[in-house]
């Protein structure tokens, strides 16, 4: 990450975790842009999540974040910095934090057309962390609520995750010579569904700590077709009755995936670090949905359902060696779709 300045490469690899695999691959065109953009959209979901301020203060300061990108104001980076830096106990995300003025100085110095992207990203990031803020109201177990349908679970993962798919598909075709003859309409459909089935797998892997924050984003709706509601998920043994819920979630997921999948495919062998830029978060994804369907302690707040360092560094290495053959990445795409696909029948 030596394209961005200043101590940033350093804060950069300390709050993007498996992302920074990701962000190290990619071609140098794009590593400052989606580098900076990725450090800014943390920033703003640190303002987020820090529930030791008032959601009110908490609101009003991503409002600040968002007028921060079209006009620059020391006195709200200021104000932001005095109000959270104290609060915020992870020492990775208070470097960032005390850093923002320096994020939004590098922001501003980024060639017009990718500062424009970068903005149109973060506000709608932005746009719905505010969202989840209101739909949300508790802090806690006892203040649960749930979204009240599918169409709000869609919507909330467009804005977590889906718009980055958007941005990610101008990026590519803006810096990489042999994506410019994509079809810009489909190839940016194609990239939601992928940036919405990374967010669903995280949604059904985070499920059981979200419960205990007050986030249910199983739709209301859906559970109580089931005879529920949000609180008796508490009970880890409502696995059982949310079962067929799951799957079905689990399956809408799986096309989420096809279509990124479809994605990955599009790019041609020759631009190989950005396929394996799409293709590690998708395939990484597949084992991780393995273990969501194979798991039977989902809805116990003990239980962390993750990969471990040496599969996902297996699958790093074998994706990259079968990088420039189609039918071989799309073999080993399928070999570990179908252990999701057959999870309920291998789990009876």
């Amino acid at each position: 990450m030596t394209q961005i300045p200043g101590g940033l490469p350093r804060v950069l690899k300390q709050v993007s975790r498996s992302f920074y695999l990701t962000l190290a691959v990619l071609p140098s065109s794009l590593r400052r842009p989606v580098g900076l953009a990725y450090l800014l959209a943390r920033a703003a979901d640190t303002i987020a999540d820090t529930r030791l301020i008032p959601r009110a203060d908490r609101l009003r300061h991503l409002d600040f974040f968002r007028q921060e990108l079209d006009a620059p104001a020391p006195s709200r980076l200021a104000e932001i910095a005095q109000a959270l830096i104290g609060p915020q106990r992870i020492p990775a995300e208070r470097e960032l934090l005390l850093r923002l003025p320096e994020c939004f100085i590098a922001f501003r110095n980024l060639a017009e057309d990718d500062r424009l992207r970068v903005r149109r990203l973060l506000a709608t990031l932005a746009e719905g962390m505010q969202e989840d803020l209101r739909a949300f109201p508790g802090e806690s177990e006892d203040g649960l609520v749930a979204l009240e349908s599918r169409a709000d679970l869609e919507r909330y993962t467009y804005f977590a995750a889906g718009c980055v798919g958007e941005f990610w598909t101008e990026m590519a075709m803006a810096h990489r010579r042999l994506l410019r003859a994509w079809d810009a309409t489909a190839m940016g459909r194609r990239g939601v569904r992928l940036g919405q089935g990374l967010q669903m797998t995280n949604v059904l892997r985070d499920l059981a700590q979200d419960l205990r924050i007050g986030r249910c984003y199983l739709p209301r709706q859906d559970l109580a077709a089931l005879g529920l509601i949000p609180k008796d998920l508490l009970e880890p043994a409502a696995i059982a009755r949310i079962r067929p819920l799951l799957q079905n979630l689990l399956s809408i997921t799986l096309e989420y995936y096809g279509e990124g999948w479809a994605y990955v495919m599009a790019i041609p062998p020759t631009e190989g670090r950005m396929r394996l830029a799409c293709a590690w978060p998708l395939l990484i994804g597949l084992r991780t949905l393995d273990r969501i369907g194979q798991a039977g302690d989902l809805l116990d707040p003990r239980v962390m359902i993750k990969i471990t360092r040496p599969v996902v560094y297996g699958i790093l290495a074998r994706s990259a060696a079968l990088l420039w053959s189609d039918d071989a990445l799309d073999r080993y795409y399928r070999s570990l779709r179908s252990r999701v696909d057959d999870g309920p029948t291998r789990a009876r």
